[in-house]
């Protein structure tokens, strides 16, 4: 398709074009340079429109009629002009409106948000032309400016910069929605055969700004401690991803602690509250490394580089097994409770191998017990 993005350099534009344009489709971007008569010509081949542009931080507030309400007016004319030439036989486009919940509120916010929605009814209703509107609550991710209108765009950076944040009330609740997940709902809107109506964006997540700041914290908190929190779906991935995206290049990496001795060396990576730990080491030729045993935990080892020679003894019964892999043929080995266990590297360089436990070592309760084999 060809759309039509108005306020397409803005926060949630840049998003949208870029997972528009890597759909196929082309965007005709209208932005702050563009003045509204232009937008007749900018409609010519279009399939659909979304209406981003709008003002919600204005010098007066005068502004919220002219840059919501006026400027959807306008879009909405030309539009109608369109579908009502003499001449045309196109297909009218579809017209997204992004409105905001503020529209409720009697506000002069909200009064220009709801102005533009029922200009954008008008033009359904008189002219035929598919629209949709969606009240959109407060909307985050990467690229929103902080310090401006989106506290959790404001937290993200000020956090991440050792900057302090305000919270006047930490029981306030917030209403979100994240802006990949917004720009992937107009799309999937605009591929759909769905009717007319009011839309929302779905998941919708609830916190509150207490809840937020010490989200956001524990981020921070995480490269410090090595205790990664739960980022891998919902609210914590895309906060999280949200967070890391105002680090500063020179941000990116960070050292972590390496622990050397005759055998080689030792370096914790990550840790995770459910899921275990993930570490890495490296033996020298005729090394070996562990003689020990353990009542819970369990571990799954993966040659990166080298030969190791993988032996185990049960604690009861004193069977034994052995095994060989390398990083030529990449295989797991699990160590099982109650099987005392030792790698030795059998190669001729020295081997690396990576190591996941299903737990963060306790140095109290350790739950390994030396037994060589």
């Amino acid at each position: 398709m060809k759309i039509l993005v108005t306020g397409a350099d803005g926060f949630i534009g840049k998003t949208l074009r870029m997972r528009a344009t890597e759909q196929g489709h082309t965007v005709v971007p209208f932005t702050r340079e563009h003045a509204i008569d232009e937008l007749a010509a900018l409609l010519v081949g279009v399939d659909a429109i979304i209406h981003l542009a709008g003002i919600n931080r204005p010098q007066t507030e005068d502004e919220f009629a002219t840059g919501n309400t006026e400027l959807t007016q306008a879009l909405c004319n030309a539009i109608a002009a369109r579908a009502s030439a003499a001449n045309s036989s196109a297909r009218s486009p579809t017209l997204i409106l992004a409105s905001s919940t503020q529209a409720e509120q009697d506000n002069p916010y909200g009064r220009s948000k709801l102005a533009a929605e029922q200009a954008v009814q008008l033009l359904a209703s008189q002219h035929g032309v598919r629209t949709h509107i969606y009240r959109l609550p407060n909307v985050f991710g990467k690229w929103c400016k902080p310090n401006y209108n989106s506290v959790v765009a404001t937290f993200c950076h000020n956090i991440a910069q050792d900057l302090p944040i305000q919270i006047n009330d930490s029981s306030k609740v917030l209403h979100l929605v994240y802006v990949d997940d917004v720009a992937n709902g107009f799309l999937e809107l605009l591929a759909s055969n769905v009717d007319a109506c009011v839309q929302t964006i779905q998941p919708e997540y609830s916190t509150t700004l207490g809840q937020l700041a010490k989200h956001i914290q524990a981020f921070k908190a995480s490269r410090a401690t090595g205790i990664t929190e739960p980022v891998g779906v919902g609210f914590d991935r895309a906060l999280y991803s949200t967070y890391v995206s105002y680090l500063k290049p020179e941000q990116f990496s960070y050292p972590l602690v390496k622990h050397a001795d005759p055998r080689g060396e030792f370096v914790e990576m990550l840790k995770t509250k459910d899921a275990g730990q993930f570490s890495y080491f490296t033996a020298y030729p005729g090394i070996t490394r562990g003689g020990h045993y353990h009542h819970t935990k369990t571990e799954k080892f993966l040659v990166i580089r080298g030969t190791a020679l993988f032996k185990f003894r049960h604690m009861v019964t004193n069977e034994r097994f052995e095994q060989i892999t390398s990083g030529d043929l990449p295989t797991v080995v699990e160590t099982i409770p109650g099987w005392t266990h030792d790698i030795t590297n059998i190669g001729s360089a020295e081997m690396i191998v990576m190591l996941w436990a299903n737990e963060i070592f306790d140095r109290q309760k350790p739950d390994t017990i030396n037994s060589p084999l």
